[in-house]
């Protein structure tokens, strides 16, 4: 369990580490100052971490979502895909992560739901965001928005006793011809898992199709970054993995679950720094990361958050 205070860092005073090799020319970054926790209005409907910290354990197997369910999901995921028509204005240099959480936070309150992020495990913003070699899970700080980030922000909201989530990344302003390349590669896998999302497929395919086609255009899997079944809960099975496998399991109509690699330009290696969350390359390789949460149909499937 993480305590409040074990979030209060520090700007680091500290020469910038820039990067100009055949990853590209960036930024390395490292974290800064991040504000207190926020509030969310009692009458806001919450999950049942907002306080404990501790998320309830969620169903043993993969859940088959019935029709009010599924519409419930419908509900959540819409809100949460909305968020990024809205943020999309605000990236621009100069904006700190920490206001653009202060943006989200605000959007989500305001219309009566509560961002997923807040207080899950001690998490203490309320969305994620992954700049450059941070692969994922990166607490938004004081830092300002530098020309040429990439940056990954990650949404969730419950909304009507469900939770709705993706994420996607942003350029700001412009950045270089391999952070290009790197973020269509991204969506380009996700894209190919999705294609291949229907009835009785296997769930392996998912990390089998992912992996082939980073590893074609030269980029590797993060593997220890899966994604998740969602509903009630935030996550719980199946779990999506997104390298080469042969894990059991099938897909089947009702089920809703989100995928969501992370590719590196460089190695998969990554370590986890103090803060117990932000995970960044071991090699300063910078990342990209999209997500989507996908319903299984009797035909196919759907992406909810599309």
């Amino acid at each position: 369990m993480f305590l409040r205070s074990f979030f209060k860092r520090k700007s680091k005073i500290t020469p910038r580490k820039l990067i100009n090799n055949s990853f590209g020319k960036y930024e390395v970054i490292e974290p800064w100052e991040i504000s207190e926790i926020k509030e969310v209005p009692s009458c806001i409907p919450k999950p049942s971490y907002s306080q404990s910290l501790v998320p309830r354990d969620g169903p043993k197997e993969p859940e088959i979502k019935d029709k009010n369910q599924i519409q419930s999901m419908r509900d959540s995921c819409n809100f949460a895909k909305q968020i990024f028509t809205h943020i999309k204005q605000y990236i621009k240099p100069g904006i700190t992560t920490d206001e653009l959480d202060t943006i989200v936070h605000e959007m989500i309150i305001s219309n009566g739901g509560y961002p997923s992020p807040l207080n899950y495990k001690g998490f203490p913003k309320s969305i994620c965001t992954s700049i450059n070699n941070v692969a994922c899970h990166g607490i938004p700080d004081k830092r300002p928005l530098a020309k040429g980030d990439i940056l990954n922000i990650d949404v969730t909201v419950y909304f009507h006793g469900y939770h709705g989530d993706c994420s996607k990344m942003f350029e700001v302003e412009e950045c270089d011809d391999e952070a290009k390349q790197l973020i269509s590669v991204t969506e380009l896998c996700l894209k190919n898992a999705i294609g291949i999302c229907k009835p009785n497929e296997n769930f392996s395919s998912i990390g089998n199709i992912i992996e082939e086609t980073a590893n074609k255009n030269g980029y590797s899997i993060v593997p220890v970054f899966a994604g998740h079944g969602i509903g009630t809960y935030f996550h719980g099975p199946p779990d999506i993995f997104h390298f080469a496998n042969n894990f059991d399991g099938k897909m089947l109509p009702g089920m809703t679950f989100t995928i969501e690699p992370v590719l590196s330009q460089g190695g998969e290696e990554i370590k986890i720094l103090e803060d117990g969350w932000t995970a960044i390359t071991i090699d300063d390789a910078r990342t990209a990361q999209c997500e989507h949460t996908i319903l299984i149909t009797d035909i196919g499937c759907d992406v909810l958050t599309r």
